[in-house]
């Protein structure tokens, strides 16, 4: 009878060296999540504010402090990152970007330009 060689017991994450493209395609799918858990409170702002003055005013009150100018600048980033994400992935898919040179590229350029953006587009909402 044969035997398999002994499997890790403990598999350290931090020490796996995972390439740009896998890094990239991990965070498509976190940001996708936190769209989706963060639905219900943008609707519900949203809902607020157009009720009527009152709520309008106590929306753009809400907003206007550090911790909320911090949660705009992650909302933006996730936006940014799943929309430019999956550009990304549709090009790949139709046989654009698939040599090892250019899935590089695009994953860094997906990932590097997304919070450069938030960043860019928070300084034009105030």
């Amino acid at each position: 009878m044969r035997t398999s060689p002994k499997r890790p017991v403990f598999l350290n994450v931090t020490q796996i060296r995972l390439p740009i493209a896998g890094l990239a395609s991990i965070l498509h799918r976190i940001t996708g999540a936190l769209m989706v858990v963060s639905m219900p409170f943008v609707i519900h702002l949203l809902s607020r504010s157009l009720s009527g003055t009152e709520g309008f005013d106590a929306v753009r009150a809400l907003l206007t402090g550090m911790f909320a100018r911090m949660l705009l600048l992650l909302g933006l980033w996730v936006l940014l990152h799943h929309l430019l994400a999956g550009i990304r992935f549709l090009l790949i898919d139709i046989g654009i970007g698939v040599d090892k040179p250019m899935y590089r590229y695009s994953a860094w350029a997906a990932t590097l330009a997304a919070p450069l953006l938030a960043l860019a587009l928070l300084g034009g909402l105030s």
